[in-house]
């Protein structure tokens, strides 16, 4: 093979991991660059289709990647995209290069083929996981298999054969067969057969487990939290003819609006001032079971009116800026500026906060500011108010008020500033130093950062150095938002 002529690498269509691997075998020994090869599919048109495609056959070798590189290859090729195996390649050419290596560049979450690939990963795991929690199954009468069960599940990406042993391990000894538009599985009690993809048909009709389900969720339903919007980010329409529960959904929509008007008639019970004698831990969420805010305006207004879920301060400070902005900081509670002025980030944190924005570009004004913790938690000692850290337990109590809130702010991407605000926001704790930079932050892209007032507690030899990291961040979350 000639190492400085154009390559045509030719793959079958959906997830080829053999055949990425073999291909990455010859063109890595061969040290073919990246920018020689052009990848493509079996049966695809394609505007170089008379070129002749590398004839690498059995050849090449093994060749060693560090663990993490290997399961991203795994998941990525799972991914719809076309350019999926182009990207994996460059990344293994750039770390394997002849000059000039970069062996470590799967660790640099900020590099832009990075960033990419791993959200291509998350974005398969996704898919994974709803189809893992979304197929249901129906049974069919059978004359000659007898009991059969049949599912039909629309993923979007290649993951039959990635999924396949979850079913085989959940559903041993039924015999049963998921039908999806990229592919099918059967499972006959013996061996699993993988299948070309299916055509949806009628469906079976309703068996009696799936009736006594609809009627259980129906039981359950809770109209007084009834929101559709939710319900849609949770569960993707197009999953929503194949649930049995989501059948339901529509008279039982309907069915709430009565309910809803009944409470609103109501005068809404706010919780009682706390006793210090007994003091009840409540979350945001039961708070607001009798109340569904539709505005920021009217989440706002709840929030003001509620009682405080840490001590100290009982005036809420609220987020402020555009609504659908690019960016969305979030940050962990008021300090004690922010709680005298009312507004976020006008204290010396908030003022650092602005210089760095301002050398990275970013205009303060076309960003939305914000706390994970609504209220100032201080210990007061003498005249001065004393910053204390919020508990995870606390953080929890605010989450689902910082969840709506950018629910209906719609940001394009939220920046964690600190581990408070990115414990919020993920729902759980995640280490800032290893994990600085693009991330999923629950449902949303997100960006990791420290927190400005991290920066103030350093001394000054530090000081300077980490501001220039933080300045770093803050401009390449001004380029992923542009």
């Amino acid at each position: 093979m000639d190492p400085t002529a154009h390559q045509y690498v030719e793959l079958n269509s959906g997830a080829d991991l053999q055949g990425f691997r073999q291909a990455l075998r010859v063109m890595t020994l061969c040290d073919i660059p990246f920018e020689q090869i052009t990848w493509r599919i079996k049966g695809e048109p394609d505007l170089f289709g008379n070129q002749e495609q590398a004839a690498y056959g059995a050849a090449g070798r093994p060749i060693i990647l560090p663990r993490p590189v290997a399961d991203l290859i795994q998941l990525v090729v799972c991914h719809n995209d076309p350019e999926k195996y182009a990207r994996l390649y460059e990344l293994i050419w750039r770390m394997r290069r002849p000059k000039d290596p970069e062996p470590d560049l799967y660790r640099e979450a900020s590099d832009p083929l990075v960033h990419r690939l791993n959200m291509m990963a998350r974005s398969v795991e996704h898919d994974i996981h709803r189809m893992h929690d979304f197929v249901r199954f129906r049974q069919v009468n059978d004359p000659v298999a007898g009991e059969r069960f049949v599912a039909w599940f629309e993923p979007e990406h290649f993951i039959i054969e990635r999924t396949a042993q979850f079913f085989v391990d959940r559903f041993n000894s039924l015999d049963w067969t998921i039908l999806t538009p990229k592919g099918s599985m059967r499972w006959n009690r013996k061996e699993l057969l993988i299948g070309p993809p299916a055509v949806r048909g009628e469906g079976a009709e309703p068996d009696p487990f799936e009736v006594g389900w609809r009627i259980y969720y129906k039981s359950t339903f809770n109209p007084g939290r009834t929101n559709v919007e939710t319900m849609r980010q949770l569960t993707p329409r197009k999953y929503w003819r194949d649930l049995p529960e989501t059948q339901a959904i529509p008279d039982l929509v309907r069915t709430a609006v009565s309910s809803v008007e009944e409470m609103i008639e109501r005068k809404a019970v706010m919780p009682a001032k706390r006793n210090p004698e007994k003091t009840v831990a409540v979350t945001a969420d039961q708070v607001m079971a009798d109340q569904d805010p539709r505005t920021l305006a009217e989440l706002n207004r709840i929030i003001k009116a509620s009682e405080p879920f840490v001590e100290g301060s009982d005036k809420a400070v609220l987020g402020e800026g555009p609504m659908h902005p690019k960016i969305a900081f979030v940050g962990e509670q008021p300090g004690d500026q922010e709680d005298l002025q009312g507004r976020p980030f006008v204290g010396p944190a908030g003022r650092l906060l602005d210089k760095a924005m301002e050398e990275a570009g970013i205009d303060r004004k076309k960003t939305y500011v914000t706390n994970a913790v609504k209220h100032f938690k201080f210990v007061q000692r003498g005249k001065r108010r004393l910053h204390q850290t919020p508990t995870a337990a606390e953080v929890k109590r605010y989450r689902w008020w910082l969840e709506k809130e950018l629910d209906l702010v719609k940001p394009d991407l939220v920046v964690g500033l600190g581990a408070t605000a990115v414990h919020a926001l993920a729902g759980k704790a995640i280490p800032i130093g290893r994990n600085r930079g693009p991330a999923n932050l629950g449902e949303r892209s997100g960006y990791i950062t420290v927190h400005p007032s991290f920066l103030l507690r350093l001394p000054d030899e530090e000081r300077d150095r980490e501001y220039k990291a933080f300045v770093r961040d803050l401009r390449r979350i001004h380029e992923m938002t542009t």
